[in-house]
């Protein structure tokens, strides 16, 4: 609540909720011998969400989109993802050092596993991402699919 005579704050003006916004913009996305997508990444409802629309150019046709948000009390991110494999993630984490990680817990062939997104050696115009997944609980992970990012256009004002 405002105090008497000062505007309310902002929608979503914590510091960490400007922590993806490296994200922003439309991207090449490069991966193995042959893949490559494209990825467009705004704010969205007052600035208070990431909207991801990622495209496979190649033969699958993955199509899908994510919707984050940074949420205060718990200080952390969330997000959800969607596609036209019938995919439903939910993820939720934050920065770790110079790394955003965003993770969850499901099963796999009816074991439990972690899975996560890492996006890394993040810089104005290139940054990776890997999808990992680990069954140890977190102690070991390996990398299911990594992709390189190249910025072809900035956010739009």
């Amino acid at each position: 609540m405002a105090q008497e005579g000062m505007p309310p704050a902002k929608p979503c003006s914590h510091p960490a909720a400007a922590q993806f916004d490296f994200w922003l913009g439309t991207w090449e996305a490069v991966w193995g011998e042959d893949g490559h997508g494209r990825n467009v990444v705004a704010k969205i409802l007052d600035g208070c969400v990431i909207q991801e629309h990622f495209t496979d150019e190649g033969p699958d046709g993955l199509v899908g989109l994510s919707h984050s948000t940074y949420v205060p009390l718990e200080s952390c991110w969330k997000q959800t993802w969607v596609d036209n494999q019938g995919s439903y993630l939910d993820f939720k984490g934050g920065f770790e050092a110079d790394r955003m990680i965003l993770s969850r817990q499901t099963t796999h062939e009816g074991k439990p596993i972690r899975q996560r997104m890492v996006w890394y050696d993040i810089a104005p115009e290139t940054f990776e991402w890997s999808w990992e997944r680990s069954g140890d609980d977190g102690v070991s992970w390996q990398v299911v699919w990594q992709i390189h990012y190249r910025r072809l256009s900035e956010p739009a004002a």
